[in-house]
Order: C-alpha cells, then sequence, then structure tokens
C-alpha cells in the first residue's frame, strides 16, 4: 500500500508531481514555485542541507535584506517560506534515480522509493577543500570559499588566496577592492590562469605571488584566523605566514555522483541544460550550481530555480493534456521537442 508521504511500501505507490533533489536556494525556490502551481512538490535535502550558502558567515549581496544575515538564517527563511505554500521536505539522501522509464524512480539512503513524473536537480556542488587542520574549524571564522560572499569583511586587512586558476585570479583581483594586501600562494611556478587574468595579477600593486608554496596547516586564535604554516614545494622548506583571512579556490566538485551515464554531464561533471534549465531527458530539470559553472551566486541559484519550476510545470501540464512522451529525443533540441502530439 501507499504510506502517506507517497513512497512505495507495496504494490501500488502514489505517484509525485515533482520530486526536487537538493535544499540550497535552488532546491527551495524550486519547491516554492511546484508548490504554488498546486503541484505538491517533495524536497529530498540531501546530507548536506542549505547547500554551501549554508556554511557562509554573513550575506549581505542578496537583494531584499539589506541588513547582513547569516547563511543558515536565509536558509530557513527559504525552508519556512517553500512549506508555507505546501512544500513537504524530508530530511534525506537520494541514493538512486532511474531515468529510462516513466514515472521516473527515486530511492533514497532511508529506505524510500517514490515514483515521479518529474524530476528537479539541486544538488549543487562542493567547494575542492585543502584538507589541512584548521581549514574546517575557521570555516567561516576567516577561512571562505567565496570572495564575492565574503571579501567585504576583510577590508583593510590582509588575506591570503590559494590556488593557481581563473577562479583564484579573479576572487585575489576582487578582494583588492578591500584587502590592503592579498597574496597568492600557488604550488607552481606559473599560473593556469589565462593570460589576461595573470597580466592584470601582476599590474596590481596590492597582490604578491608566492610561488611553489601550499598551505599545512591555517591556525587562529579566539575564533579567527591569525595565519598558516606553509611548505615550498621545491625545496620542501617550512614557513608560516601571518594572515586574517585565507580564500580557497582550488577547484569546485558537482555534487554529480547520481547522474553518470543517466545524465548528460560536461567536461567538469556539471548537468547540461539549456535556459529552460532542461536536462537530456524530458521530465528532469537542473538548476544551481550542478548545472552553473560560471555564476555560482545565490541570487542566479534562485532564479535558476525559478526557472526549472516553472518549466517542470509547463512539462506536467503537456503531459495533462494528453501528449506523448518520447524519453528517446532530447528536449533541448528546440526544432524537435522532447515532448511531442
Amino acid at each position: 500500500m501507499t504510506t502517506a508521504n507517497g513512497h512505495v511500501n507495496g504494490a501500488e505507490s502514489q505517484v509525485e508531481n515533482v520530486i526536487i533533489i537538493g535544499s540550497g536556494p535552488a532546491g527551495f525556490t524550486a519547491g516554492l514555485y511546484a508548490a504554488r502551481a498546486n503541484l505538491s512538490p517533495l524536497l529530498i535535502t540531501g546530507n548536506e542541507y542549505g547547500g554551501q550558502v549554508s556554511i557562509t558567515y554573513d550575506i549581505e549581496n542578496y537583494p531584499g535584506f539589506p541588513e547582513s544575515l547569516s547563511g543558515p538564517d536565509l536558509v530557513e527563511k527559504f525552508k519556512q517560506q517553500a512549506e508555507k505554500f505546501g512544500t513537504r521536505v524530508e530530511f534525506d539522501y537520494v541514493s538512486e534515480i532511474i531515468v529510462d522509464q516513466h514515472p521516473f524512480v527515486v530511492r533514497t539512503q532511508n529506505g524510500n522509493e517514490y515514483q515521479t513524473r518529474s524530476i528537479i536537480v539541486s544538488t549543487g556542488a562542493r567547494p575542492r577543500y585543502l584538507e589541512v587542520p584548521g581549514e574546517k574549524e575557521y570555516t567561516g571564522k576567516g577561512v571562505s570559499y567565496c570572495a564575492t560572499c565574503d571579501g567585504f569583511f576583510f577590508r583593510g586587512k590582509d588575506v591570503i588566496v590559494v590556488g593557481g586558476g581563473d577562479s583564484a585570479a579573479e576572487e585575489a583581483l576582487f578582494l583588492t577592492r578591500y584587502a590592503s594586501r592579498v597574496r597568492i600562494l600557488h604550488r607552481r611556478d606559473q599560473f593556469r590562469a589565462s593570460k589576461i587574468l595573470q597580466d592584470r595579477v601582476f599590474a596590481n600593486e596590492k597582490i604578491e605571488v608566492v610561488w611553489n608554496t601550499v598551505v599545512t596547516e591555517i591556525e587562529g586564535e579566539g575564533g579567527s584566523v591569525t595565519g598558516v604554516n606553509t611548505r615550498n614545494t621545491v625545496t620542501g622548506e617550512e614557513g608560516y605566514l601571518d594572515t586574517d583571512g585565507v580564500f580557497i579556490f582550488v577547484g569546485h566538485l558537482p555534487n554529480n555522483e547520481l547522474f553518470p551515464g543517466k545524465l548528460e554531464l560536461d567536461e567538469d561533471g556539471h548537468l547540461i541544460t539549456d535556459r529552460k534549465m532542461r536536462t537530456n531527458v524530458p521530465g528532469i530539470f537542473a538548476a544551481g550550481e550542478i548545472q552553473d559553472k560560471v555564476f555560482k551566486q545565490v541570487a542566479t541559484s534562485v532564479g535558476q530555480g525559478c526557472a526549472a519550476a516553472m518549466s517542470a510545470t509547463r512539462f506536467l501540464e503537456e503531459l495533462e493534456a494528453g501528449y506523448s512522451l518520447d524519453l528517446t529525443v532530447d528536449p533541448r533540441e528546440f526544432v524537435a521537442p522532447k515532448v511531442v502530439a
């Protein structure tokens, strides 16, 4: 028989209209819009409740909140608003999806199995960590993975950027708006960043580059970062640098473990979508950093979650109107829509 929350517990099952996988800004916005469309969406949070925004100490650049608020506070507001209109939130982790049949099947770590007419994927991405002592302890207390989010709080202070690619260069340049000095620590003797960004870095008087150097430990006192222990990758010499903050940009890892062989990914592991947030499987949409490798902001994730929910609503309306569903046709092909009469 079907249980109260709609998962399979026998031969019969209630078919969900939409299941949202992930509980960051994109996921809760998708829940809000789907709920307001009377779809009674089910949102499954995942193990990282709230996504990356939940580890952001202060947020000052989200529209409508002129006073700063913490990442966890903003996530809670997203959740409350989505639930107000009928989003059902389950604290669980999706362990498998079956996408070659319709309705789709979603299985979870807690042993639940759901059938659903559509899926919105908002599993996000996670920073690639240094995995050194002190990093976790001081995250949000001087250790950051987002200069745009946290740079303002380091006005007039000394900061270190770890990395050598485009993101590290861009974020270091951004931090010069606030910090008195920005030192880039890179494990090699040349950047991987594009030539134009390298030129800007070298031309900026506030930026110093420390080559062939890795961070081995982040130290702090009184709940704030005070410095980093380092090691030279060529000589092996150990050192120490005083600093007020450590910004880590050594890459992001999209949370895509569920999707290889099922949904189309780019070379970096992000889901590929069109402007309507459609993946290569009709009825499956994606929003937020699982598909956005460019902007990676709360505001853009919210917009993408809205778009995904609106596209899912349209998809379900077409099914309700009697359109047939061809799982072999990519819906992103504008000349040959996947949902056809």
